[in-house]
């Protein structure tokens, strides 16, 4: 930096820019809100000694900054699920969430694609879940019969009987031998429709899509869920509750004013009228503060218990 730039204001802002981010470094936690607004000022601080010296490279490195701050941000945004600027980000407590923004936006695409499956009983479509996203980046995964009985108790083998017979699931054996399997050697399945040759529903990587598993494994698996007797159709209800929130844990659809009854029925193959039992299982086990399923519309907020699993609209 010259030591006689101009205006003076500009040159006291850089020195004091270039202090803020040693300080920075020297930090034991990061703080993304003061690292972005440090990015933010140098990018405005660059712009300007661009506009007064000429520099095109000077140009070149407010973009940068610019840049790095809107990452910043988006960082920010994921980590503690509320919006840049809000305090209760910064100053009050931070929910680590077990889904990015996007991770959820996938998920969700994974809960569309599920709805399809065949056989709409609650049984079948949470197994379709489950499966698909062990299978959803090639089309073959690996499971055992431990998996399918923690998932399915006692329905297991029958439900895997009728994704067979509908070819919706192909297996290398017998249901009996999948049931057998020990995670030591676990059965590689195949979902033809999830094969690299068919068109593709998913379109995340390796990454996302055990983060996804790992967060569908969490909520499926639920202790205070299954203290309660929850059975699939609870369980399908407690996914879709955690995927469709706000950042305080509101239940919402992308227009806001609750989920959409209808819509919350179909994924869970429950009768509309049958939404209100199931979302008072989810009460009594804290998962849900309160529900409400008047209007048409399943209403209600995440207990702060299972707010990490929430996946921000």
């Amino acid at each position: 930096m010259p030591s006689d730039l101009q205006p003076d204001a500009l040159r006291l802002e850089l020195i004091e820019l270039g202090d803020a981010f040693r300080t920075y470094q020297q930090r034991t936690e990061p703080d993304l809100v003061l690292l972005a607004e440090l990015h933010e000022r140098k990018a405005r601080a660059f712009a300007l000694w661009a506009d007064v010296s000429g520099d095109v490279s000077l140009r070149h490195e407010a973009e940068r900054a610019e840049k790095a701050a809107q990452t910043t941000r988006e960082m920010h945004e994921n980590r503690v699920g509320l919006p840049f600027g809000d305090t209760a980000g910064r100053n009050g407590p931070v929910v680590v969430r077990l889904l990015t923004r996007k991770q959820a936006t996938h998920a969700r695409a994974v809960l569309d694609y599920v709805a399809r499956a065949p056989h709409p009983e609650p049984e079948v479509r949470l197994a379709v879940l489950m499966l698909t996203l062990r299978a959803a980046r090639a089309g073959t995964g690996n499971i055992t019969g431990q998996d399918l009985i923690g998932w399915l108790q006692n329905h297991a083998e029958r439900v895997l009987e009728l994704l067979v017979a509908a070819d919706w699931l192909r297996l290398p054996g017998t249901v009996a031998e999948v049931m057998a399997s020990r995670p030591e050697a676990p059965t590689a399945i195949t979902v033809p429709t999830l094969l690299p040759e068919q068109p593709r529903p998913f379109d995340f990587g390796k990454t996302t899509r055990s983060r996804i598993s790992g967060w569908a494994q969490k909520a499926v698996g639920d202790r205070k869920i299954r203290k309660k007797k929850g059975g699939a159709a609870t369980r399908l209800l407690a996914l879709y509750t955690a995927a469709h929130t706000r950042p305080d844990g509101r239940l919402s659809s992308p227009e806001d004013g609750g989920l959409h009854l209808d819509h919350v029925a179909a994924f869970c193959a429950l009768p509309p009228e049958l939404v209100a039992e199931h979302a008072e299982l989810l009460v009594a086990a804290d998962w849900l503060v309160e529900a409400d399923t008047t209007g048409g519309r399943l209403s209600g907020q995440l207990t702060e218990r299972v707010l990490p699993l929430s996946g921000l609209l």
